[in-house]
């Protein structure tokens, strides 16, 4: 972690327990991504998590009445790139100190990750550095 102390408002409390309690799954952060409900759950849990066929993230959605999204926190920063993107496909990704470049396979999904006016990068990159060191996501 880099330091920055996270914290938690009532209603997040509420729905971390929420979470918790219908998946058993350990939670390490939740927080907004826009207009997604994020829940960043710790290695391994991410099965627990999605429940057999994504039933969890169906009943959430519809308890929460919001998107959700579930990822699998990684203490290796390209893996939780990766994890935080799926379902889009990455070539691959080089770090040079705290810059991290992805290779995307095709312009559409390199679009999808940069996102309108490099939105999508730029906030990739607030997620990212709440746990890891960096200053620049780039994709080639």
């Amino acid at each position: 972690m880099t330091g920055e102390k996270i914290v938690f408002d009532t209603e997040i409390l509420k729905v971390m327990g929420l979470f918790e309690n219908m998946t058993h799954a350990k939670l390490k952060d939740c927080f907004f991504d826009r207009e997604k409900l994020v829940f960043l759950v710790d290695q391994g849990e991410l099965g627990k998590a999605l429940g057999k066929n994504k039933a969890h993230v169906v009943q959430l959605e519809k308890s929460l009445n919001k998107k959700v999204k579930i990822v699998e926190f990684n203490a290796e920063r390209t893996e939780f790139i990766k994890n935080y993107l799926i379902p889009l496909r990455i070539v691959s990704m080089a770090e040079e100190g705290d810059v991290v470049t992805i290779t995307g396979p095709d312009t559409k999904t390199k679009g999808l990750i940069i996102g309108i006016k490099a939105q999508n990068l730029r906030n990739l990159e607030r997620i990212v550095s709440k746990y890891f060191p960096v200053k620049e996501i780039k994709v080639i």
